[in-house]
């Protein structure tokens, strides 16, 4: 039976006009992007294949092309498909986060940074640079480690704010182990970096550590 087939309620597409893309499973949506199936086989149930056959919905949006493609009707034309659409969800966050202060919308900071950060494979230590209104001047990323880590300079980091002219920073890594308890080494250096920063007047609001779908604020936390 083809999803043509099925009562309208039921179908992907209808039920996202009628209550909402919420209201939608991870196959549903992937279904939608997806289009159709292939022969004997439902968009739905090649995106349950297909979720199965990567582990989750994150993996397969952040698959290399090569193991994307592998994945049963899936090709060239969709993994372009699909880098711009994640693309566009990076620039819309961009562009939201930027119509007011950074503190005033923690939440798609917070959503920006994850869209940055959450799908990379290694230790990456970035900052976002903000005005004296809080507001984002740019987002950076500044060191690259392995998995265990990233050897973040103070030095480096205080000269890069400089540059960008900025009043305050917000720091974000990623834990790509998924676990977005902060280490003592991620408190030390929050605390050392805010002390350096500190000397040339610039504030450190907040450190957010990036895992699978999570997010830590060491702020939040009590660690700033």
């Amino acid at each position: 039976m083809s999803i043509t087939d099925w009562p309208e309620q039921e179908r992907p597409r209808e039920k996202l006009l009628s209550r909402g893309a919420h209201s939608l499973s991870d196959a549903e949506l992937l279904a939608i992007f997806l289009r159709t199936g292939t022969k004997g086989v439902t968009a739905v149930d090649l995106s349950r294949m297909l979720l199965q056959q990567f582990g989750s919905l994150n993996k397969l949006m952040h698959a290399n092309q090569q193991d994307f493609c592998q994945g049963l009707g899936l090709g060239k034309a969709k993994y372009s498909q699909l880098q711009a659409i994640l693309e566009m969800a990076r620039r819309y966050l961009n562009e939201s986060i930027r119509q007011q202060s950074a503190l005033e919308n923690p939440t798609d900071t917070k959503l920006f940074l994850k869209s940055q950060l959450a799908h990379q494979q290694r230790e990456v230590f970035a900052c976002l640079y903000l005005d004296s209104k809080h507001q984002p001047i740019t987002f950076e990323e500044l060191f690259f480690g392995t998995i265990d880590g990233a050897s973040v300079h103070p030095r480096e980091v205080v000269k890069s704010t400089l540059q960008h002219n900025a009043s305050a920073v917000i720091f974000a890594h990623n834990h790509p182990s998924g676990n977005t308890q902060p280490s003592q080494a991620d408190i030390h250096i929050t605390q050392q970096l805010s002390k350096a920063l500190k000397l040339i007047d610039v504030s450190v609001l907040d450190h957010i550590i990036i895992g699978k779908g999570e997010t830590a604020s060491l702020a939040e936390l009590g660690h700033l």
